[in-house]
């Protein structure tokens, strides 16, 4: 699988947001580069966790929209005698 490609803007964004948590959270300053790296090792490392759960909830989301068609699609069936499916009358 291929790490996500950010672009130039989005990681320096990134690398922003970085410095910011240590320095709020940590009262510690980094320089670029570690907060650019420590990006790249979450993106290595961690972030296959956050790709998967998306997945999952894309997959979860995908299955509610198909059981939602499937369901539109049976209430549109005509009823018809025996034959070719569809619902029986009677």
């Amino acid at each position: 699988m291929a790490l996500a490609k950010f672009t130039k803007l989005e990681k320096e964004e990134i690398v922003k947001k970085i410095q910011a948590y240590f320095l709020k959270e940590l009262d510690q300053e980094i320089g670029s580069f570690d907060a650019g790296f420590l990006l790249n090792f979450f993106g290595e490392e961690i972030g296959p966790y956050f790709y998967n759960l998306a997945l999952q909830d894309a997959q979860a989301v995908l299955s509610r929209r198909i059981d939602d068609i499937a369901n539109s699609i049976d209430e549109l069936t005509k009823p018809v005698g025996h034959g070719r499916g569809g619902k029986t009358a009677g």
